[in-house]
């Protein structure tokens, strides 16, 4: 992955060919073109474990078109930083109750939401370009 500039507040990431944007809020001195870092980081526990829920239903022919997830976070008012992630698993009336429980279970096979459990080790430094 690359990460450049793109003036102002904007900071693009190029992942193998897809370009994420991100700006920050007018508020701060961005433009609000695109979501802020965090806020993509905040979308991708979301849409991991919506991954995971859409795979198990697609192995099961279970329509996904009215499941929703919605996605509650808390943030320690001291620090600003986010101290609990709560996803609400929102059912159709028809979907088969033998499988509530196991969507719950994989909701939780979400690798973003594995890493932060496990997390990675950071390391950052510099070089000059050449």
């Amino acid at each position: 992955m690359e990460v450049y500039f793109e003036g102002n507040k904007k900071v693009i990431a190029n992942l193998s060919g897809h370009l994420i944007p991100t700006d920050q809020p007018v508020r701060v001195g961005g433009e609000g073109t695109a979501p802020s870092p965090f806020d993509l980081f905040l979308a991708s526990l979301g849409t991991c474990a919506g991954i995971y829920i859409k795979s198990f239903c697609d192995n099961r022919k279970i329509p996904t078109d009215e499941i929703r997830i919605l996605q509650h976070m808390d943030f320690n008012p001291h620090t600003g930083l986010l101290s609990k992630v709560v996803l609400d698993i929102k059912l159709p009336v028809d979907f088969p109750e033998k499988y509530k429980a196991a969507v719950i279970k994989a909701a939780d096979q979400c690798k973003v939401k594995l890493t932060l459990m496990h997390p990675p080790d950071f390391e950052v430094n510099t070089s000059i370009i050449e």
